[in-house]
């Protein structure tokens, strides 16, 4: 505690020697870092310079990847920072805006991901009204849903959080997560059954809504010729594997908060790493392979 400006710092302890690995971790984290940004970035690009791009579909997907950007910028230029430093340290107020944006934005890809789920179902399985429902207006409000609802979900927790008392100062995640609420002396039941409702309301609605329009896919393609059963395939399945991809990710970062001192150090370390360094670089690949139109523009880019 620094009683002169009144701010808690707490000790950053989830490196594995690092003395010995710095150059190596600096190598690594960096060049993640661009590429994360520069393959996010050129795709939301393409999307946004490109009129045959500018879709509903495209347009999640470029909001889908611009969250990925933002996660990427409020979490590596604290671990560069960590790495080059001696101390890996970081105030409890930063710590719990990292942790604010980051939950936001990956609540905000649950919602882009419902969105897009159900721009896929009215495409299939309603097309002629297809038109009519999925408008710039309603486009828009969506994409406002999907960035304000987590955001104002999470802020009552988060600001609960601010002002309580410190014992423990050593928190052993790279990445600020909701492990530092176990930081706290005392645990405030108005914040934790607050967290509930954000994640029931966050994750949990969203992805039954997400299951239930793919399985109305499912029944309504399976009845339907094997032309239309190709092209719902070629457009749901990136969708899908994405939201398994971060879903999973998203229950690694859970058990690690809930187990995190039966694992060692280095085990904590990989995951964590797993999660920040996998899900930003696999989403432009999945949409840049996978995506059609999206990939014949960045043939054209880089093979002209």
């Amino acid at each position: 505690m620094d009683n002169n400006l009144n701010i808690t710092y707490i000790t950053i302890d989830a490196y594995v020697e690092l003395d010995k690995y710095r150059f190596v971790y600096f190598v690594i984290m960096f060049t993640a870092y661009i590429l994360i940004i520069c393959s996010n970035s050129t795709i939301v690009c393409l999307i946004v310079i490109h009129k045959n791009l500018h879709e509903p579909m495209y347009i999640f997907i470029a909001a889908l990847l611009l969250n990925s950007v933002l996660f990427t910028t409020v979490i590596y230029p604290k671990i560069l920072l960590d790495v080059v430093c001696e101390k890996q340290i970081i105030s409890y107020s930063a710590c719990l805006f990292q942790f604010y944006v980051c939950y936001s934005l990956g609540g905000s890809e649950f919602f882009l991901l419902a969105a897009m789920s159900y721009d896929r179902y009215v495409s299939i399985c309603k097309p002629l009204q297809y038109p009519t429902i999925m408008t710039k207006t309603n486009i828009c409000i969506l994409l406002v849903v999907a960035w304000i609802l987590p955001a104002s979900q999470f802020a009552v927790p988060i600001g609960l959080s601010a002002d309580v008392e410190l014992c423990e100062f050593s928190f052993k995640q790279i990445v600020c997560n909701s492990a530092v609420l176990k930081l706290q002396c005392e645990k405030s039941r108005v914040s934790n059954i607050y967290m509930m409702i954000a994640l029931v309301n966050i994750i949990i609605l969203p992805v039954l809504f997400i299951l239930f329009t793919y399985i109305r896919i499912f029944i309504i393609t399976y009845r339907s010729g094997r032309e239309v059963r190709r092209k719902a395939a070629q457009t749901c399945l990136p969708h899908l594997i994405v939201l398994i991809n971060f879903s999973c990710l998203g229950s690694f970062d859970v058990l690690l908060v809930q187990m995190e001192t039966d694992f060692p150090k280095i085990v904590r370390l990989i995951i964590s790493l797993q999660t920040i360094l996998y899900h930003p670089l696999f989403n432009p690949i999945i949409y840049g392979l996978k995506m059609k139109e999206i990939y014949q523009h960045l043939r054209k880019l880089f093979c002209p």
